[in-house]
């Protein structure tokens, strides 16, 4: 329900940040919890709406984050309403945990959810999860198109939602000479009834590939995004004149591959003057399983099959393969701005807090990588804006580091929702103190981590540098990467071994943050229910 003003909502969300207990002053090196559990929640009528959008595999490809080439208006007016955090984030770069990262506020180190087919209730039967909290300070939470990731063995979460949540496709074609096929990756994102005595990825693996890109001249409905923003948009209307306040949450697919969106997206660029990847290879002196090839980039056609380097792709493949990129960015865009548009026309804006975060990054072809699933910049490094009531004077927080789970304990503490008794320790740091005063600091570093077999990465990142330890876990050995952020943004070099003083006090804030939870442990949670 909309207040009569801005003032009145000002008075109302200090009422109810008080009653959170929301005073916070002064900076620290690591995360700090939100509200404190059992504090006397504000009341209902008094707590503002929240909308939380989602955004698969975008990057901080947004002109409002620095990257000219982008267009992007729509996130652009939300970022100039609000604040934008310019060195957030994933927790990991792949997207089930990515997102269970963001629900729970726990980092997959502390949970063991490193992969795809581990569910959270099985790995964490009584999470809080965040609309979870927000149900119980008597929000009703809904879900929009992709907001935990359902494929590849992961499903939604039922007990999330006050009702069912709505899902889309995330992999879809409309050009008639690609719609219809059964392809590898429609059969891994439940896009068709794979049948039930199949392995899903050995069933996939038997399929076609589908096309990495088209362009059909369609209205964006015609896609699952312009459906979900089109549902968003009606849900915000029929929700306006409700009692109690909403938690909405809308996620997009694309940018995610394939590059399907409508022909007039592609048309904003021109090719020839698209960015394109400068260093193809790996860092000098980073170890050889740190690399990626193949993998998610080639379950499309006309990517090379196999382990094929970016670098040695066609030319015009990478060009069409960035275009794509481009055109997803301002197609989502479009979107979104639906239901920005949507939430001012209906009386909202004044009391909903909206939140819009990239689930990760994604390489468009440096180091000769694609996609994500590494432990660099470009696979991490996501978009983060808070816009709304509490969220303090628009502009940006350049020098704040944050990670995905400090955004629950974040939008907790803004909405004056108290974390429950029972709540699951979090990693999450409260951003808010940064959201009031720009200049404050509530955490010296963003952490995360990427395993690659039998090893476990784990990442520090501060202003300057990025030190990535990989332990071995069945020997215990170590191999370290260090990268100078300033001098060296593009990873070039692996500087571990010329600079030991910085590699051992950013290894002594690894040392810091709780034992890694063995990336083996679905592996071994199966062995047990064999036995």
């Amino acid at each position: 329900m909309r207040l009569s003003g801005i003032a009145k909502r000002a008075l109302a969300l200090m009422a109810a940040t008080a009653l959170a207990g929301c005073a916070q002053t002064g900076a620290v090196s690591g995360p700090s919890q939100a509200s404190a559990p059992g504090t006397a929640p504000a009341p209902a009528a008094q707590r503002p709406n929240v909308l939380l959008i989602l955004v698969d595999d975008l990057k901080p490809s947004l002109r409002s984050f620095g990257d000219r080439t982008a267009i992007s208006p729509n996130i652009d007016r939300l970022a100039a309403r609000g604040t934008r955090f310019e060195r957030a984030y994933a927790n990991q770069a792949v997207c089930a945990p990515s997102r269970i990262n963001l629900m729970t506020s726990r980092r997959s180190t502390s949970t063991g959810i490193y992969n795809f087919g581990q569910n959270l209730r099985d790995y964490m039967p009584d999470a809080v999860t965040l609309p979870q909290a927000f149900m119980r300070a008597g929000y009703r939470a809904e879900s929009y198109g992709k907001v935990f990731h359902v494929g590849h063995g992961s499903y939604d979460d039922r007990a999330s939602w006050s009702v069912p949540p709505v899902k889309d496709h995330v992999i879809e074609y409309v050009d008639p000479a690609n719609a219809g096929k059964s392809t590898r990756e429609e059969a891994l994102f439940n896009e068709f009834p794979v049948p039930a005595d199949q392995e899903i990825f050995k069933y996939a693996s038997t399929l076609a590939r589908g096309a990495a890109w088209e362009s059909p001249d369609v209205a964006d409905d015609a896609y699952a995004d312009g459906r979900t923003a089109k549902r968003a948009v009606q849900r915000l209307k029929e929700l306006k004149g409700s009692a109690s306040p909403f938690f909405l949450a809308v996620g997009f697919a694309r940018p995610h591959l394939p590059f399907s969106v409508p022909k007039r997206y592609w048309d904003m660029y021109d090719p020839a003057a698209l960015p394109m990847p400068d260093f193809e290879r790996m860092p000098d002196g980073a170890p050889a399983f740190a690399n990626k090839l193949g993998g998610e980039i080639a379950a499309y056609t006309p990517v090379p099959e196999g382990q094929v380097p970016g670098k040695a792709f066609p030319e015009s493949l990478k060009r069409k393969l960035i275009h794509g990129y481009y055109a997803g960015v301002s197609y989502v865009d479009a979107q979104i701005g639906k239901v920005l548009d949507a939430l001012e026309r209906e009386g909202l804006a004044d009391n909903t807090i909206v939140v819009l975060w990239g689930d990760h990054g994604f390489h468009l072809g440096d180091h000769g990588i694609w996609t994500k699933h590494t432990n660099y910049e470009q696979a991490v490094h996501l978009p983060l804006i808070f816009a709304g009531p509490g969220t303090g004077t628009p502009g940006r927080a350049p020098g704040q580091l944050a990670e995905t789970v400090d955004v629950y304990p974040t939008l907790a503490r803004l909405a004056g929702v108290a974390l429950p008794t029972e709540m699951q320790p979090i990693d999450g740091a409260d951003l808010t103190p940064v959201l009031r005063d720009p200049s404050k600091r509530v955490r010296s570093y963003a952490y995360h981590a990427f395993n690659r077999p039998g090893r476990i990465g784990q990442a520090i990142r501060t202003d300057r540098y990025r030190l990535i330890r990989w332990t071995q876990e069945a020997t215990g050995q170590r191999a370290y990467e260090l990268y100078d952020m300033q001098g060296d943004p593009g990873e070039t070099k692996n500087i571990a071994d010329a600079r030991p003083k910085v590699r051992a006090r950013l290894e002594a804030m690894l040392d810091a943050q709780p034992e890694p939870v063995s990336v083996n442990l679905k592996a071994q949670r199966e062995a047990r229910a064999r036995n």
